[in-house]
């Protein structure tokens, strides 16, 4: 027990011995990375803040704006952090890929499934249109075992609304031999609730698809603030 907080006590003292700068990096060789915070493992990508402020606290700064959250700052643009005091072009880049490769992660472990066994694996899969600031409409087409064979994005508008066209939907279903899929789009606004818009659209791709023998599984609504099922809430 004595031995243990010995090396706890050599451990923190090692830490507060280096620069600022480099303790998350101390820290997350000691630790492992999951006991760090958001604003630690991004002053590890910075690198350094400016004379005045450390690495940690300019991240803490960003991380405010994005009301800590890490979906928000998804949304944030090469531009958008550019604006902050030590944050140029090289370090915003870093940032945006970082996230990005977070996104890319999360869409690769539904890829890697067997098959689609639900609305929140979808949801899983289009995650990333949670951080856009315009509406994209995608569909995921499917074999008979709910396998992927393909994730196309049909249309993609503004951020109040887009236009998705049901021929497009139905020739891309065709040429990948698709039984089923699922429909898919994104509201910028956070508001998971589907206009009547949405409700017609579903219906109409669903009666003409199902004179082709396409079965359309669901609509997903996508949103930072989670997502809609029309299947789970008994719409289709």
């Amino acid at each position: 027990m004595s031995d243990h907080i010995e090396d706890t006590s050599k451990e923190i003292n090692g830490i507060r011995s280096w620069a600022e700068e480099d303790r998350p990096r101390e820290k997350l060789m000691l630790k492992g990375s999951s006991v760090l915070s958001d604003a630690e493992l991004l002053a590890i990508l910075i690198g350094s803040g400016t004379p005045g402020e450390s690495a940690v606290d300019l991240c803490k700064s960003i991380l405010k704006d994005a009301h800590n959250n890490l979906n928000e700052l998804g949304k944030f643009s090469v531009s958008d952090l550019k604006k902050y005091k030590g944050i140029g072009e090289a370090k915003a880049i870093t940032i945006v890929a970082a996230l990005e490769l977070a996104k890319r992660r999360r869409t690769a472990e539904v890829r890697e499934k067997e098959k689609i066994e639900g609305s929140k694996d979808v949801f899983e899969y289009f995650h990333h249109l949670a951080d856009l600031r315009n509406e994209e409409f995608w569909v995921m087409y499917l074999n008979r075992a709910n396998k992927i064979l393909s994730a196309q994005k049909v249309s993609m508008g503004g951020i109040t609304g887009t236009v998705a066209d049901i021929r497009l939907i139905l020739k891309n279903a065709l040429d990948n031999f698709a039984t089923g899929m699922v429909l898919c789009h994104n509201h910028p606004s956070g508001n998971l609730k589907p206009s009547q818009e949405d409700k017609d659209l579903t219906q109409k791709v669903k009666q003409t698809a199902k004179l082709l023998d396409i079965n359309v599984l669901d609509h997903i609504i996508v949103s930072d603030t989670g997502y809609f099922s029309f299947a789970d809430e008994g719409l289709l």
